[in-house]
């Protein structure tokens, strides 16, 4: 069957349809929902986590970063929950919140914006496995050597080939995958709590005897620049939310990974602190947790890590394609994005978008053999944009209940605002000078924009939304034009 366009009505929105039935009893049931939202969060980062943790804070500073990360991301957990039932008829998340609460050149950005750091993260991904494979086979280096791109490629095309043979059979991999992923970490949390010694964890427990650290407030905010990372994902079922067999399985899928991640991530990162001292782990290369099993049970308690890393990075490099290629696919459906990526085939994969999401990792796995420095600047802006859907997402659930459109006014104000100002802060903690930078991403995405709101015969920009086109345009070239003299640099 040849490729298709498909309707500009998501499945969700049609209605008790017999094409709206059929669609429903072969979609995404609560676990693969729940390992797309697990799968998506767990990536290289909790491997890292013991070194990334100990290196700018004492076990009191971590604990208190662990809490005030949990009600910022429970916070976010529960708008896409809330939102996943009471707005049943808005697909893809973060954009289409976005796009409902605050018109739709917003939301064209907060695609545009989620769409390119996907692909661009999946770059890094397929680097870390290979890099992570050095371990056992040295030529891969740090997973740019020709080799290490070799394999990338490789394996990029083989979740391109599982992807087109449907969702529905790459969801149940990732789901394999991702209970792959949990064993080794659960495994080391067990042996963990056998290793674990109170007077190792109490040693110096406020980091006041140690020199370098800081102030309790400065051990706090270096550990939100690491959990700011390790939950990026947990809108992995509201991506998909068009594919859900039963809408409600979005909201607890969301709350049963959200939970799941930080129970494993907090373990893993306290745990580490009763095994070995603080100075220790600050001094352990990474994935520090092989460090830290090896400390306990020896050299294999590494190798195992090392093997758990490439499963995990893998997992989430399926999850993140899964979820980079259906946001554009999505989206073009209602003329956010243009029409030719809504091609769908037989099995309901999205063809065009996926070609041309891992077409572009494709070549900048090629980039990275030449040029890795150029990826390396790419990547760090990239992953702020990202960020920023999460704002608009909090935003809009706050903006429904000032409406009175919200089941319980007070609670889903709270919890509305407790999302944004959250979401704020992580663009704060990861720096205002990248947000500036991502002008350079957003700024050609509006020559995309045009060509949708063309096709779809409406009007391009109202005069606010000109106003923010502008002012990205010149926010872009300032941007590029800083960075080519060198007075703002992301990798620095």
């Amino acid at each position: 069957m040849p490729n298709s366009i498909v309707t500009p009505l998501a499945p969700s929105a049609v209605g008790s349809t017999p094409e709206a039935s059929k669609i429903s009893s072969r979609g995404l049931r609560i676990g693969s929902l729940t390992a797309i939202v697990v799968g998506s969060m767990i990536g290289s980062g909790v491997f890292s986590l013991p070194q990334n943790m100990a290196a700018g804070a004492a076990p009191l500073a971590i604990l208190i970063g662990w809490l005030i990360t949990g009600v910022g991301m429970l916070a976010l957990a529960q708008v896409y929950q809330r939102l996943s039932i009471s707005k049943p008829n808005l697909n893809a998340g973060p954009y289409a919140y976005a796009k409902a609460g605050f018109g739709p050149f917003i939301g064209f950005n907060s695609a545009w914006g989620y769409w390119i750091s996907a692909w661009v993260g999946n770059v890094s991904y397929a680097v870390v496995v290979f890099s992570a494979l050095s371990f056992f086979y040295p030529a891969f280096g740090n997973g740019n050597t020709w080799q290490a791109v070799v394999g990338a490629s490789i394996a990029l095309w083989i979740i391109h080939a599982l992807i087109l043979s449907g969702v529905r059979q790459a969801a149940l991999v990732n789901l394999v995958t991702t209970i792959a992923k949990i064993a080794p970490i659960v495994l080391f949390i067990v042996f963990a709590i056998f290793a674990f010694r109170v007077n190792i964890f109490t040693l110096d427990f406020t980091g006041a005897a140690t020199k370098g650290l800081g102030s309790l407030l400065t051990q706090v905010k270096s550990t939100m620049l690491v959990t700011l990372w390790v939950f990026i994902g947990i809108e992995g079922a509201s991506v998909v939310s068009a594919r859900a067999a039963h809408r409600s399985d979005v909201g607890r899928a969301t709350i049963g990974g959200f939970v799941i991640c930080l129970i494993l991530y907090a373990l893993v990162s306290l745990l580490a602190l009763g095994v070995m001292t603080q100075p220790e782990l600050a001094g352990l290369k990474n994935p520090s947790v092989a460090g830290v099993l090896e400390h306990v049970v020896g050299p294999w308690g590494a190798g195992l890590i090392n093997i758990a890393l490439v499963v995990s990075v893998f997992g989430a490099f399926l999850s993140w394609t899964m979820l980079a290629a259906e946001i554009p696919f999505v989206s073009s459906r209602d003329g956010t994005m243009p029409r030719f990526f809504g091609h769908a085939n037989a099995n309901g994969s999205p063809t065009t978008s996926l070609w041309i999401t891992n077409g572009l990792v494709q070549l900048f796995l090629i980039i990275t053999l030449f040029a890795n420095s150029t990826y390396q600047a790419l990547f760090s802006i990239a992953s702020v944009a990202i960020l920023v859907p999460y704002i608009f997402s909090g935003g809009y659930a706050a903006l429904l209940a000032l409406r009175g459109e919200a089941v319980n006014k007070p609670l889903d104000l709270l919890i509305g605002l407790v999302a944004t100002i959250y979401g704020v802060w992580l663009v704060y903690a990861a720096g205002p000078s990248y947000l500036f930078m991502c002008a350079i991403l957003y700024a050609p995405g509006i020559l995309i924009y045009w060509i949708a709101r063309k096709q779809m015969k409406l009007r391009v920009f109202h005069p606010f939304e000109a106003a923010i086109a502008a002012l990205l345009v010149v926010a872009g070239v300032a941007a590029a034009w800083l960075m080519h003299t060198g007075a703002i640099n992301p990798l620095s």
